[in-house]
């Protein structure tokens, strides 16, 4: 054979594994999903949340934590800076506002992405753990919020080898946490084109402590959104590119042991529990071809869905909102309180809309 002969052979192998490549990609994402409307009443957009609600979570009294202004690689970015909000979702007026940083953080590196609160049973301090990209780096930053005044006070920052690309967290003391990895691979390249491409289990679940930090949980298309039992027997773990919630069952160790999943049919991003219910209330893309290949003359949809019981036999899995990008583009959060529903996305608007 000659050499001209085997480099065409070559290019037509690789042209062919590269068009497999890209239509398995293509169903993953569900690119030929369309978005049939359905709507709740009274829905509202916040004010001050223009550019990005990735990641909402809502205390017992109805105190809201909106990360804002996260930059991700692939998704559309502005000039905003990143910041953490808080809603008093008992305020008729559901107007969110910032809360003041430390003037010792770095504010202008600051990329919030998913976040949790602990709040101490001893002495009923609030801790936020969020999940923080400087330069493109992965990191946690744990404050202590002081409602006072409404401010955050920087207690430390969390970096470790295993931590090497966060999405989100969810804490389970003043200092520990579980935390998941959207990615193997740490370089840019790998991470956006070769890994997506490949699309392989390989992304996993890190459990971290001062005395120990491991992985607990692997075998993830692209772990995304994590969070916990409101009696704090197990972890729930969204993997976007198998349209699945993972249930896992923690141990004394707090190693996790796979339990069950349940099947959304849809990219869900991050979690939230209701604590009375015990239902997983989830933000999703219901086409996340489009969401990678942004075109605002096509935008991508929002998508919310709601599962009950999803410790029996049977889970109740309920579409509970959609849009076609009209009103609200990428949701990648959900949350209740009190009858009313908030929706965050990864780079657009938030939104609060009446459940009845």
């Amino acid at each position: 054979m000659g050499k001209v002969a085997f480099i065409s052979i070559a290019i037509a192998a690789l042209s062919a594994l590269f068009g497999e490549r890209i239509v398995n990609l293509r169903k993953v994402s569900l690119a030929t999903r369309e978005v049939v409307q359905n709507h709740l009443p009274n829905c509202v957009l916040l004010k001050n949340l223009d550019h990005g609600s990735e990641d909402i979570t809502i205390l017992a009294d109805g105190r809201a934590f909106i990360s804002a202004g996260l930059k991700y690689p692939g998704m559309p970015v502005s000039d905003a800076t990143g910041k953490i909000l808080s809603l008093d979702m008992n305020d008729p007026r559901m107007k969110p506002v910032e809360l003041r940083m430390p003037r010792n953080f770095d504010l202008e590196s600051f990329n919030p992405h998913g976040i949790s609160v602990y709040t101490d049973p001893s002495d009923g301090t609030i801790y936020l753990f969020v999940v923080n990209h400087p330069q493109h780096k992965s990191q946690v930053e744990i404050f202590k919020y002081e409602d006072d005044d409404l401010s955050l006070v920087h207690l430390k920052t969390i970096k470790h080898e295993l931590l090497h690309s966060v999405n989100d967290i969810v804490a389970v003391g003043v200092d520990t946490f579980y935390a998941t990895n959207d990615h193997y691979f740490t370089h840019a390249i790998f991470k956006s084109f070769v890994e997506l491409l490949l699309a392989q289990p390989w992304t996993n679940v890190v459990y971290y402590s001062p005395e120990e930090v491991k992985v607990v949980s692997e075998g993830y298309y692209f772990a995304n959104g994590i969070n916990i039992s409101p009696d704090e027997r197990h972890i729930y773990v969204a993997d976007i590119f198998d349209h699945k919630v993972h249930v896992l069952e923690r141990k004394e160790d707090n190693a996790l042991v796979p339990v069950k999943s349940v099947a959304v049919g849809s990219l869900c991003d991050n979690i939230e529990v209701d604590p009375e219910t015990g239902d997983l209330w989830l933000g999703c893309h219901p086409n996340g071809w489009k969401l990678f290949m942004f075109d605002p003359k096509d935008p991508p949809g929002s998508e919310v869905i709601q599962i009950q019981n999803i410790h029996s036999d049977q889970p109740e899995v309920t579409q509970v909102y959609t849009d076609n990008g009209d009103v609200i583009m990428g949701s990648s959060v959900a949350a209740t309180y009190g009858g009313k529903l908030l929706i965050g996305t990864v780079f657009h608007k938030a939104m609060c809309c009446d459940l009845k």
